[in-house]
């Protein structure tokens, strides 16, 4: 299997993590402290995140997709 690493300091080599890092910044702004932060609220945020759509996923929620390939490889066998 082929392995890219991205170059150090060259974040437009890494767009995917770039733009969920930014997505999570909506929620953990810079300097912010998390050692308060509960397991209903990480809960909260998941379900938010894996249930908003993205433009690289046609448009489908993360968990959208992952269940419509789940259905696609258990009904092809």
């Amino acid at each position: 299997m082929k392995v890219f690493f991205c170059d150090p300091h060259s974040p437009w080599q890494k767009g995917a993590n770039e733009n969920f890092n930014g997505r999570l910044r909506r929620f953990f702004p810079k300097g912010m402290d998390i050692a308060h932060i509960t397991q209903s609220q990480l809960d909260l945020i998941t379900e938010r995140m894996n249930n908003s759509p993205r433009k690289c996923l046609g448009f489908k929620a993360p968990n959208e997709a992952l269940s419509a390939y789940i259905n696609a490889r258990c009904t092809s066998n």
